[in-house]
Order: C-alpha cells, then sequence, then structure tokens
C-alpha cells in the first residue's frame, strides 16, 4: 500500500467499495465510477505504483492477463467495435489501465479519429503552406 490517502489503495484493501469484476493475486479489474462508456471499466495493481512500467514483470503480466480477459469480455457483452486501453497514474498516483468499450461515432471514436486525423496533417498543411496556395489565399483575401 501507500503512505498517502489513494482511492486504489483503498479499493484493495476494502475501506472504499467498488464494483469488482475480476481479480487475481497481484491485480483487480473494477468498474469506472466515472465511465466513458457502458461497461468501463480500470484494471489496477494492487500494490501501489504510480505508472505500469514501474512494476515488477510478475505484476505486469497480472495486470495485462486480466486486462485481456476484461476486454474481450467487454467486446462479448457489450458488441464494442473495439476497446479502447490506455495507462494513466498522474492525476491519480496509481496505475490504473482504463478499458473502454467503444463503437463507432462515440466519444472516443470521434476523439481517435480527430488524433488519427492531426497525426496525418502534416501532408495536410504542407500543401496549404506551399507559395502557390498561400498566394491564392491571399488573393482571395484581398
Amino acid at each position: 500500500m501507500c503512505d498517502k490517502p489513494c482511492v486504489f489503495c483503498d479499493i484493495i484493501s476494502g475501506k472504499s467499495p467498488a464494483r469488482v469484476i475480476m481479480e487475481n493475486e497481484l491485480a483487480m479489474v473494477i468498474l469506472d465510477i466515472h465511465p466513458f462508456s457502458s461497461g468501463h471499466c480500470l484494471a489496477i495493481p494492487k500494490r501501489h505504483v504510480p505508472w505500469w512500467h514501474q512494476m515488477t514483470e510478475e505484476e505486469n503480466a497480472a495486470l495485462f492477463t486480466l486486462a485481456h480477459r476484461a476486454a474481450n469480455k467487454l467486446m462479448k457483452i457489450f458488441g464494442s467495435d473495439f476497446i479502447c486501453m490506455y495507462a494513466r497514474g498522474k492525476r491519480i498516483p496509481h496505475t490504473h489501465i482504463f478499458l473502454i468499450p467503444s463503437h463507432e461515432g462515440d466519444v472516443l471514436d470521434r476523439f481517435y479519429n480527430a488524433m488519427e486525423k492531426f497525426q496525418e496533417a502534416p501532408k495536410e498543411l504542407s500543401r496549404i503552406a506551399s507559395p502557390e496556395s498561400l498566394d491564392e489565399a491571399a488573393e482571395k483575401l484581398k
């Protein structure tokens, strides 16, 4: 556990309630109380560790094995297009892996589509920054 108050340590120790979906000796999966979609879960290690890459190999294996099992269950039950997975540890300094069922057009799908567009943008931006394109824009604005 940890020296400072931690909501996940409190859940693991039984001091705070949670909807535990599954667990093993080193990790657990709980429902997120502020979900992005139905079934949004968090996979957390039982030891207080701020970042997933600071966990032992055994803890990583236990955590990601549960995350994998939970993701497959989420796909089956919620008919998701994909399970968004990302690791956090900053705001709440205890590793937590988001497992969020996502469907076409939902908030996460739109976010990732926008991110992909941004990632691809340099080609697009270089076209509009060409001298010809700038001259064209300038003429239109005059």
